[in-house]
């Protein structure tokens, strides 16, 4: 069953805050031996925020978050899409919970206006020849919110997510999620200002307990991918350092870097801004709580 607005109830609960990486890789999926300790699947993150659920971009890391809310006797969750590049909402045909019609999803976007709406871009790709099925075999109920990046939303009366629009082919936006007196921010799929640092980013996750960046590259391996939309680990540090973020995490992984790689990243980074991680699919990490737990 599918929707064009209507809202989701308050809902009781504890105040534990935290992220969940279920895809960490950028542009396309990849399984290797030598990736299995950072993961292949594309970009999801599980933000739960006391019993409520926010879940951040469809790619193939999403149908296992999925898999696991099948446990769960029913779902009402928002669904917030950075952008629609293929790497970023492939698994949502393959997102089970979208199947139980007992469960509900909200699903935003805030970089498609006036042009598109979310509605129209999934249902493209939900289309043959591209795919078997459309889009409205999902059997939950399912509400599409467009929006402009750089509003305010409020999915819960305690839960706030401000936006902010992010340098990216065909745009895209990036989130900061606060509750409780903490902060998680997420952006991904930026490519940063070589001359200034970009101060949407800045505003955007000033004094932030942890913030996801897209690091996609090196400094010097950047320097031959110049308007390909991405970022450098080294500058999600600068930006970091220059708005007093507690944690940095490095993410979106090139899918040319392998363990190896990322263990090197992992260890200059951590030097550079102690606290600082290398995402891996599974890891959780709390507002507060440096270490990176499973659970």
């Amino acid at each position: 069953m599918v929707a064009t607005e209507g809202g989701g109830d308050d809902l009781p609960g504890d105040k534990d805050f935290f992220v969940r990486f279920w895809g960490v890789r950028g542009s396309v999926a990849c399984a290797a031996p030598d990736i299995v300790r950072y993961g292949g699947n594309t970009s999801t993150l599980e933000i739960r925020c006391g019993n409520r659920l926010l879940i951040f971009d469809a790619g193939t890391g999403i149908r296992y978050l999925g898999n696991k809310l099948l446990s769960e006797n029913s779902v009402d969750a928002h669904l917030f899409l950075t952008h629609t590049h293929f790497d970023h909402i492939c698994g949502m045909p393959f997102f089970r919970p979208a199947f139980v019609p007992e469960n509900k999803f909200q699903i935003y976007a805030g970089h498609l206006l006036p042009e598109h709406d979310i509605r129209y871009v999934l249902s493209e790709m939900m289309m043959a020849p591209l795919f078997p099925v459309p889009l409205e075999i999902f059997q939950s109920v399912v509400i599409f919110r467009d929006f402009h990046a750089g509003e305010t939303l409020h999915p819960y009366d305690d839960v706030v997510v401000k936006t902010a629009p992010l340098n990216h082919p065909n745009g895209a936006t990036g989130y900061r999620i606060e509750f409780g007196g903490k902060s998680i921010c997420y952006l991904t799929d930026t490519e940063h200002r070589p001359d200034n640092p970009d101060e949407n980013i800045l505003k955007l996750i000033e004094g932030a307990d942890i913030v996801v960046y897209d690091g996609m590259y090196t400094d010097d391996e950047y320097q031959a991918r110049i308007g390909w939309g991405h970022s450098t680990w080294q500058e999600g540090a600068r930006l970091c350092e220059e708005a007093n973020v507690r944690q940095y995490v490095v993410f979106h992984h090139d899918p040319d870097h392998n363990d190896e790689f990322m263990d090197g990243i992992a260890e200059q980074v951590a030097k550079i801004l102690p606290g600082s991680v290398v995402a891996q699919e599974g890891m959780v990490l709390r507002p507060g709580i440096l270490e990176p737990s499973r659970a």
